[in-house]
């Protein structure tokens, strides 16, 4: 019995070590890379951490409104929070489509349209939080 004990436990030992192996060698590809830091960009520059560190409600509802901007720049609403990351992430869309713009010159029509698509998605990303944060900073609501 404590010969099977002694292999079962150098074989765990063995598996895990292979696993080690398997783990250090792993090379995820670039595009794993780029996408995780941009999701991780964009997790960062919505104040994620702030709204999961902090107490904060979703929304204020009345009975004619929700109040989706907290009126004060101290705080924000986890609605700010999806708001601006959703925003972040079209604005990165739009990033993207510009750099398959560049990728298209022999077909001009295709990079033509990919370029406004993307110019159209940076700029409705820019001037919509633009204008959050103008709402936020006039308290205007």
């Amino acid at each position: 019995m404590a010969k099977k004990v002694k292999k079962g436990a150098s074989d765990a030992s063995f598996s895990m070590g292979s696993l080690y192996e398997r783990i250090s060698s792993l090379k995820p590809s670039s595009m794993v890379i780029i996408i995780a830091g941009i999701v991780i960009a964009i997790f960062l520059l919505s104040g994620s951490i702030y709204s999961f560190t902090s107490n904060s409600a979703g929304t204020v509802g009345y009975t004619d409104h929700f109040i989706w901007f907290y009126p004060d720049l101290s705080g924000q609403y986890l609605s700010e929070n999806i708001i601006s990351g959703a925003l972040y992430a079209i604005g990165f869309v739009g990033l993207f489509a510009i750099y398959q713009s560049t990728k298209n010159a022999y077909k001009p029509r295709q990079a033509y349209m990919l370029m406004v698509i993307g110019i159209s998605l940076l700029m409705v990303s820019y001037i919509v939080l633009e204008y959050g944060a103008y709402l936020k900073v006039n308290h205007i609501y």
